[in-house]
This record gives structure tokens, sequence and C-alpha cells, in this order.
């Protein structure tokens, strides 16, 4: 089959550089799998305004595109500042006060959030991206801590806050965030993903929530606290309670230090794999994009590093959302991840995967791959009403392509992030899958090769009323 499909999917974050309808559909028709719409920025109305754009880049493009909702969670922030800035230097004592004040440039700084009933003496504080380090010295009043700074820096206004060894007790839902899920249950969202994750029961009471609002977004966990990566076992179960992962790289690295960062990613995607999750790598990806043409060899490296662990995708935050290259961003990490997947085979794992429905879909998808790498099939079709045949049959990394046909627009929207899934919406029927792989034939979407005449292809299928995923089929069509 001579049609390229990019198996490593991309998510790009819309901000100010993406936020038009004619950026949004470049952005879309270059690669752009999933958009990411970061609450803590922009408003109600402007995100209303983006996820129409969205829907209308991707029917003009055929295909189904991901829309995440991403929380803000207990993301604690300094407040404004006199001048934007404060000096500081090592050994000044710093009062962090969360009541209302104008600061006056000395050393009693407002912060967006109350400390005081949660921070111990003796934790780390760190600020500005970790770039200003100290400890927590005294807790002062009901609404302010002290702190002793250890190195010479400045901070700015409305800088985040991190603290690594804090235990926030489940509380990290902020009022805010309740807002945004309850305005976004209305909107047209397919994942919404909760930050600073701590522990299983973090992503059990958000979609509690999400349910009491009638969403059927599906839940990332963002991994990035120190809290969340110190025991395997917890580890892994934040995986199988969420519906994906996002390895969330910039904090993490603050908070249990840089050189973590590789291995718990690789952990993670392993773990994803295992248990037929989303994985999404994040964080600074083609970071020097955001003021350059061209990205680093190093850049480079990790979106290949990403691929070839696995990932189902890799996200661009500021490089789409504020940098002077989105559309260039997007297409140059489609060229690495076209190339790579092209030239090296996905690093195994040491179990098989095991879904979430049963030990006959896991069977039936392990047998699919396998049959299809056999015979050397052109594409594997995964006929579908959930999406759990699409992600069991993506969990075994098949080295070709995923059709999924579904008649759910949710199920085909929340695939297009997942490996290898083109995900298509149409009205059910016993050979919907067959009829959809015709159509595109037709309109040469995809293409045989020029001394082929039909595509060998594998199917994946079942009575929808009935059991489910119970059949394999091999057809020339």
């Amino acid at each position: 089959m001579s049609k390229l499909f990019k198996r490593t999917k991309i998510l790009a974050t819309i901000g100010p550089a993406t936020n038009s309808a004619e950026k949004i559909e470049e952005i879309i028709m270059a690669g752009v799998n999933g958009c990411r719409l970061n609450c803590p920025h922009g408003s109600n109305e402007e995100r209303d305004q983006q996820i129409k754009w969205i829907r209308a880049a991707a029917k003009k493009k055929g295909k189904s595109v991901a829309i995440l909702q991403d929380l803000q969670g207990p993301k604690i922030r300094l407040g404004f500042l006199k001048d934007n800035r404060l000096d500081l230097r090592a050994g000044d004592e710093v009062i962090l006060e969360s009541k209302e004040f104008e600061h006056d440039g000395g050393l009693t700084v407002p912060v967006q959030y109350n400390l005081a009933d949660k921070v111990k003496v003796g934790e780390p504080l760190s600020m500005f991206d970790g770039k200003i380090k100290s400890i927590v010295t005294d807790i002062i009043s009901e609404t302010a801590i002290k702190i002793e700074v250890s190195n010479d820096g400045f901070i700015m206004s409305k800088k985040g806050l991190n603290l690594p060894e804090t235990d926030f007790g489940g509380d990290i839902l902020t009022a805010k965030d309740m807002a945004d899920i309850e305005y976004g249950a209305n909107c047209d969202y397919d994942y919404v993903s909760l930050s600073f994750v701590q522990s299983v029961n973090d992503i059990l009471k958000l979609k509690q929530v999400l349910l009491s609002y009638g969403s059927n977004a599906k839940v990332i966990a963002k991994i990035e606290t120190k809290k969340a990566i110190e025991d395997e076992k917890k580890l892994e179960e934040i995986v199988k309670a969420s519906d994906g992962i996002m390895v969330a790289r910039g904090d993490m690295a603050v908070e249990a230090g840089a050189e973590v960062v590789p291995i718990i990613q690789r952990k993670l995607i392993a773990m994803c794999r295992a248990n037929a999750k989303l994985c999404i790598v994040a964080t600074q990806m083609l970071g020097s994009m955001v003021d350059n043409p061209e990205p680093t060899r190093a850049e480079v490296s990790d979106v290949a590093t990403a691929v070839v662990q696995g990932a189902d995708a890799v996200m661009l935050s500021d490089e789409t959302a504020n940098g002077k290259y989105p559309l260039e961003t997007v297409m140059e990490m489609k060229k690495v991840i076209l190339y790579t997947q092209n030239h090296s085979k996905i690093a195994p794992i040491a179990q098989l995967p095991v879904g979430e429905k049963s030990e006959i879909y896991d069977a039936i998808s392990s047998a699919a791959a396998r049959l299809a790498e056999r015979i050397e099939a052109d594409i594997i079709i995964c006929q579908t009403a959930s999406g759990a045949t699409a992600k069991t049959m993506a969990a075994q990394r098949p080295n070709l392509p995923i059709v999924s046909v579904t008649a759910n627009p949710r199920v085909a929207n929340q695939l297009a992030l997942i490996y290898a899934n083109s995900a298509f919406v149409r009205p059910y029927s016993e050979d919907f899958g067959i009829n959809l792989v015709k159509e595109l034939k037709e309109s040469e979407y995809l293409r045989t090769k020029e001394d082929q005449k039909d595509l060998l292809t594998v199917i994946v299928s079942g009575d929808k009323d009935k059991v489910g995923t119970d059949t394999i089929k091999v057809r020339q069509i």
C-alpha cells in the first residue's frame, strides 16, 4: 500500500499562535491528530470557538480528530509582583501569603493557593520552574508560610511553584477545575486530563465527577509529581484506573529530578502498552522551534526515541501554542515519526498486552496482528462499537496501519490518538469495514502499489448486539 500512515500520533496545543480557523486547519491538514485546549489560559468563549474550528477542519480532512481538555489542577502560582520581578539572594526569608494584597516590592509575596494547611516545616519548595530553591521554615498563620531561599536569582509574576514532598491529600481538583469540568461537560471534549495526579483516588474522583455531569470523556492522568512515581505498584494502579497517561516531563523534572525523566518515560510507555492504555509523551519535544525554524539534533532524537518505545502520541506545547513556526513544527515532527517508524522496529515489552474488555478480545487481537504480519497484509480493519477492539489491536503494535470504523462519533474521535488508528464514522452494518475500504480506495485515500490490484486485508469484527469481537476474516479488497 503506497499510502504512508503515521502510526505515532501528534497532539498539538492550541494557543495564540494557532488561534484561528486557518491556522487550526493548517496544522490538522499537516498531520495533527488531536488538539489540546489548556484550561489555565483563555476563556470558555475562546474554547467554544476553537472546538468549532477543530471540528470543521477535521470534517474537511475527512478524518476524526481528538480534543483534550487539560485541567490546571493544583498548579500553584505566584500572584502579581511589583514591576513583575523580585530579586532574591541565598538566605532571604520570604513569606508566601495567600490572602489578597498588593505586593510592595518586599519579601512578603502573594501566592494563589493557601499552602499553610498543606506543607510541613522542612519540605522543599521551588519557584519559577525550579530556578529558585527553598525550604519551608515556618507556618506563620492560617494563610501564610515562611521559606528560606537557597540560591541567588529572581522570580516573576504568575510563575509556578513545585512542592515535590508535599502531600495534597487527594485535594487536587481545585474550584477552577470543578468550574471547568462543569462547563466542559456540555462541550465537545473527547478527553479530560488531570494535572499533578498523586494517587489512583485522584483519577477515581475525577471519573465520578465527570459521570455526575453526564460527560463521556475519557480520563488522562498527567504523571508529573514525585508522589505518583515513588512507588511502582501505585503508579501501575494509576495507569490501570485511567484511560491514558501523559508523561508530563516538565514538572516531573522539577519535582523528581531531570535524571529521573527518561527512565519514568520508558517505564510508563511499557505499562500503558501492557494494559492497552493511551500513552502521550509531552513537554519540550521540539522546544527550540518556538523561536527557530529547525529543531536541534537532540530534539529529533527525543521524538524518535518516543516512537521506538511505542508511545501512542507525542505532544507539542509552546511550539504550537506560542511559537513562531507552528506549522513547520508539526511538519518536522511528522517527518521524524515517519522516518523512524519505517526504519526501526518498536521496542518489545516483557508481557502480552491485557485490555479491559476480556481475554477473548486480547486473544483475538493478538491472533489478528500475528496473522497480518505472517501473510504480509496491507491493512487491519477494526469494526468497533466501543473502541475496545481497536485499542487492544493497537496495543499489539502491529507494523501496519489500522483503519477503525464505528457508528459512534465520540469513539472515533477518541481513537484518533490511539496508536496506528485512522478512525472513521459510518452507519453500522455487518460489512461496514469492507465498504469503508472500498470507499477509501475509490477516493484514493488508500492506494494499492503499482504491481498490486487489491489490498490484502485482515478484518476484526463481531456482532455488536451479542458477544462483541469474535471474528477474524482475510479478504482481498
